[in-house]
């Protein structure tokens, strides 16, 4: 598939932005979203808007579900269901989960259609711009296949398996890290607030040395500034959190259950639809 044309399912923060990417590569690309208002803006960058998830996948080469959880996914799926392309390849993208990743696959399965999973490594900038880290499991043919669509959406593509479900695990411990990094960023820097010290002094004390990460200057600029607005939802790291320490084995996940504790607070406190770093928040 040398120039696929492409279906895009769902279209939040991540799908708009892949879309985008896509389209400015030169693939034909048609979108869905369960909110049609939320597709329609893609539309004048030239993709097709879809009214359904079977009209979007019907004249697809390859077709990425980007939604939230398992549960959206199957749900788009079921609704496809008999409207594939014979030779249509599915990429599913969204972070569902390992138990979840199993009845995608049997779904997939049950509707003929070939699949590997193509977990997504960075934020809303990165979808934007194709530098995503793409992390992807199944049968190595296919994956080949799907490089075209890959090679567009990341800047590296790392093969976690051939089983699917691999990626998926893959995805899980990537962002139990980004929670710690996140979280560890805003502990540090409430530290500073409550003892009356500029919060940003963190930020520039561990600049350019073993403990600094770009995530302290990302994320703690946000923190610095109030900058809430998502380019990874609270609560889509929530939703992570909670996944890796139910589906962990043998394991001890007293640490990841405690940093979901604490986003799941600042959830609560009317936060889950802002960036992570407002976990700061919290603290």
């Amino acid at each position: 598939m040398s120039n696929p044309s492409v279906a895009v399912l769902g279209t939040g923060t991540m799908g708009a932005g892949v879309a985008r990417t896509l389209l400015r590569n030169g693939f034909r690309v048609s979108v869905w979203n369960r909110s049609r208002g939320r597709a329609e803006p893609l539309a004048a960058d030239g993709a097709s808007v879809a009214s359904s998830p079977a009209e979007a996948v019907r004249a697809a080469d390859v077709v990425l579900t980007v939604v939230f959880d398992g549960p959206a996914v199957l749900d788009v799926l079921q609704q496809a269901r008999g409207a594939w392309g014979a030779d249509a390849l599915l990429m599913q993208c969204a972070t569902v989960g390992v138990a979840a990743a199993s009845q995608i696959a049997a779904e997939a399965e049950q509707s003929g259609v070939a699949m590997i999973e193509a977990m997504m490594l960075g934020t809303k900038g990165p979808a934007q711009t194709g530098k995503l880290r793409m992390l992807v499991s199944g049968d190595p043919r296919l994956v080949e296949r799907a490089r075209p669509v890959l090679d567009a959406m990341g800047e590296r593509t790392v093969v976690a398996g051939e089983q699917l479900g691999d990626a998926s695990r893959l995805k899980l411990a990537c962002n139990s890290w980004l929670g710690m990094l996140t979280a560890g960023t805003a502990q540090s820097m409430a530290l500073l607030r409550g003892w009356g010290l500029d919060p940003s002094l963190f930020i520039e004390a561990v600049a350019d040395t073993q403990s600094d990460s770009k995530y302290v200057a990302i994320k703690g600029g946000l923190m610095a500034s109030g900058d809430y607005a998502p380019n990874f939802a609270l609560d889509g790291l929530l939703k992570d959190l909670r996944l890796g320490a139910e589906e962990a084995v043998g394991v001890d996940t007293g640490l990841l259950t405690a940093l979901g504790d604490l986003f799941e607070k600042v959830s609560r406190l009317g936060h889950g639809g802002e960036d992570i770093a407002a976990v700061y928040r919290g603290l």
